[in-house]
């Protein structure tokens, strides 16, 4: 792993390696970079099993952080690539031509977070949310304290309970405080 991560710093300038263990490791690539140094992994370095696409919401930083998990059958290795984008514009290349599974998450990722994949397909199409009209639900600035009272009417029995305590009641019943 450390001859492909040298060549990959040199090839497409990857930053803050981190070898979380010996047989997965993470790199961050620049935006403009990260689709052709995925096709490299896949064509190149033998990364031919797509493993997810994910999103994370670095709202203090005004980021996005996509993490593309590829995996080598032959090396027994993972790599995760992750790009940091724009949250207020938040587009990213379609990986989709690379693998066909990829639109799927590429359109999860539209609904979820607002993250645009420019010729995905199907990717403006609802995935889960049909009629969907507020920000996305997976935006750590949509409060979903707020979406749950307008929405949900209060029924008798509801009630809110500290879950250590609860779960301390539930499983040690005869323990006294």
């Amino acid at each position: 792993m450390d001859k492909i991560i040298k060549d990959l710093t040199s090839r497409f300038k990857v930053t803050d390696y981190i070898q979380q263990r010996p047989n997965m490791a993470y790199v961050t690539v620049q935006k403009e970079l990260a689709i052709s140094l995925i096709t490299h992994m896949r064509d190149i370095e033998g990364f031919t099993h797509f493993v997810l696409l994910t999103a994370v919401d670095w709202i203090e930083d005004n980021l996005f952080q996509l993490t593309y998990i590829l995996n080598s059958p032959d090396k027994k290795v993972d790599l995760g690539i992750r790009v940091m984008i724009d949250r207020e514009n938040p587009t990213m290349d379609s990986a989709h031509h690379l693998w066909q599974q990829v639109a799927t998450y590429q359109r999860e990722l539209k609904e979820m977070f607002g993250i645009d994949f420019p010729g995905s397909p199907r990717v403006d199409e609802s995935f889960i949310l049909e009629g969907w009209d507020d920000i996305p639900p997976y935006r750590r600035d949509f409060d979903t304290l707020k979406y749950a009272e307008e929405t949900y009417f209060p029924r008798d029995g509801r009630g809110s309970n500290d879950p250590a305590e609860y779960m301390k009641k539930k499983l040690y019943p005869d323990e006294e405080k």
